[in-house]
């Protein structure tokens, strides 16, 4: 017949994999903000600091925080008499109003005591970027599919280091002719750190954007090839790219920080101080000279800004390929099919399952 404790062991799995939306039902006032509460309920009470001023005297401000927590506390006791709680409960369900009076109340506090609208807007505006934050990592099983990963870290090392392998020879090829190329060095070598940061979230974007592109119809074929039960709704679909493109970032992350790895050491053994000069590099903001083998070794800012630009290519070089090139593309779909095949059946189990319970249960 089933039982509603095995409903609950098979969404445990959803948001263990990372894909909490497989769970019916799924709320955001009970399965979002609920579960983050702890955080919120301490980032609540820290804006009491709010109502104090470094010009104060020190008493003065112990009172202010002092008739802060009151305000604080005292205005979540009246709401929770207007939604029928005791006063002192712990709410178990964040609707809008809870949300309301996290986002405004503690944004009234520096306007209470010292009248600044300034502090009201920027409070209130924090507020709503921490719950769209935490409905977007919450919601879309960001720490689930983190944890995941970290659980499987040894597999997917494994599985980036093998692509890496299978990879090297062509990047190699498509990098070496950057990394001896003196346009390169000059390049990158005169960068500002920040830009080549910049440079790399950039190319971490178009690569996504890449994916995102290709993403339904990949979904598409996954979902027939592997999958059982009902078709996926959207907010689902969705749950699933996100789940996909953070798999796809630990692989290009692997490879570009291995290629990033081999030629920090290829630049020391074969770019030495004699070609800096005659490339007109500057060395960068530091530089260390060592010998192997009786031979100067030189690894310099110059060198890592450029090994890191070079790997910032080949990353996106070797993204572009998981969905374009038929042998790494079918390695890394294939290897995703045969998991999310396992987790469609659970979730058609589960859904029978659960048609079964809640009847039984009304």
């Amino acid at each position: 017949m089933g039982t509603p404790v095995e409903l609950v062991k098979y969404e445990q799995r959803f948001r263990r994999a990372g894909l909490p939306l497989f769970i019916e039902d799924f709320s955001p006032t009970h399965d979002i903000f609920a579960r983050a509460t702890p955080v919120l309920a301490l980032v609540f009470l820290a804006e009491v600091l709010g109502a104090i001023e470094l010009t104060w005297p020190w008493w003065q401000n112990a009172l202010a925080v002092l008739g802060g927590l009151a305000v604080l506390i005292g205005g979540f006791g009246l709401l929770n008499g207007m939604r029928g709680r005791p006063f002192w409960s712990f709410p178990t369900r964040l609707g809008t109003p809870e949300l309301a009076v996290f986002v405004l109340l503690p944004a009234l506090l520096p306007v209470v005591s010292h009248f600044q609208w300034k502090q009201f807007f920027g409070v209130a505006l924090s507020n709503l970027v921490l719950l769209g934050l935490v409905y977007v990592v919450v919601g879309y099983g960001l720490i689930g599919t983190t944890v995941w990963g970290v659980r499987r870290l040894a597999s997917e090392l494994a599985n980036s280091v093998a692509s890496l392998i299978r990879a090297l020879p062509l990047l190699l090829v498509f990098s070496l002719v950057l990394f001896v190329n003196t346009e390169m060095w000059q390049v990158f070598a005169g960068m500002p750190i920040a830009f080549i940061v910049l440079s790399a979230i950039a190319f971490a974007l178009l690569s996504d954007l890449f994916l995102v592109l290709r993403l339904p119809q990949e979904l598409d074929k996954i979902e027939r090839d592997a999958g059982t039960g009902p078709p996926l709704r959207r907010v689902q679909r969705l749950n699933l790219s996100i789940s996909l493109v953070v798999r796809q970032w630990m692989q290009v992350l692997v490879v570009s920080a291995g290629v990033g790895a081999f030629f920090v050491a290829f630049g020391m053994l074969a770019i030495s101080e004699k070609i800096y000069g005659e490339w007109g590099i500057q060395a960068g903001s530091w530089s260390y000279t060592f010998d192997l083998l009786g031979n100067p070794v030189l690894i310099s800012a110059a060198l890592v800004k450029v090994a890191v630009g070079i790997a910032n290519f080949t990353g996106l070089y070797y993204s572009i390929s998981l969905m374009t090139d038929a042998t790494y593309r079918t390695e890394f779909l294939d290897n995703v099919t045969d998991e999310l095949r396992t987790l469609f059946t659970a979730r058609a189990e589960y859904l029978e399952l659960r048609s079964r319970v809640l009847p039984a249960e009304s």
